[in-house]
């Protein structure tokens, strides 16, 4: 994957969520995606430093996986009504980084990627959002999509990790594949990084007001 195209992607999400501070209302898991991102275009930075010296990079990038799926379940848990399924998602964000942790110090350990556990967190985030978009729908309010942070930011994560999940799981494995094949996956994973960050800098912009001029 190109970690260029993560790191300015990432950048430019975290200068769009910098309005939300402009706004009011917002839900405290908004008001925490600025430095949400910022800690993510820093490792972003490191691991792509890294990699140009073809060092192992996985130190870094292990944990910010590990971090940025657990608060995408607190996320998920500000954002789903439902009583079972909210309280599912707040005990993930602190079960998962256990159970991650004790894969990568045990199992698959700090030098290879913890593909297990990354493929479960995808699959699951992917199940939470399903079930938004089947609140949202069931809701009796109309509510403009276009104008919904959430709507967005859900849209990014489901489609992200639908995607992703099942590449990721096969990570430690695709030394094996043909060049032509891993020249596809990158390309593939530079759109989904795109895909998402552009979905959250919608979120950030929709609620915006802009002045019409004569």
């Amino acid at each position: 994957m190109s970690l260029f195209v993560s790191f300015f992607v990432a950048v430019l999400a975290l200068l769009a969520s910098l309005f939300i501070y402009r706004q009011q209302r917002n839900d405290i898991y908004l008001r925490l995606f600025p430095p949400f991102l910022l800690v993510v275009a820093v490792c972003y930075w490191f691991i792509s430093y890294l990699a140009q010296r073809r060092l192992n990079n996985l130190a870094i990038f292990n944990p910010l996986t590990i971090f940025q799926i657990s608060f995408f379940f607190f996320v998920l848990y500000r954002l789903i009504q439902h009583k079972v399924v909210k309280k599912i998602a707040f005990y993930l964000i602190w079960i998962y980084p256990i159970v991650a942790g004790l894969n990568i110090l045990y199992f698959q350990k700090i030098e290879t990627f913890h593909s297990i556990t990354y493929s479960l967190g995808g699959l699951l985030i992917a199940a939470l959002c399903i079930f938004y978009f089947f609140e949202l729908f069931q809701r009796s309010q109309s509510i403009n999509l276009m104008r919904s942070p959430d709507f967005w930011i859900c849209s990014g994560l489901l489609f992200y990790f639908a995607c992703s999940f099942p590449i990721y799981g096969m990570a430690n494995t695709l030394e094996k594949f043909p060049q032509f094949i891993l020249t596809n996956l990158n390309k593939i994973f530079n759109v989904l990084d795109i895909l998402l960050y552009t979905s959250f800098t919608i979120a950030f912009l929709c609620r915006l007001k802009i002045r019409k001029s004569l």
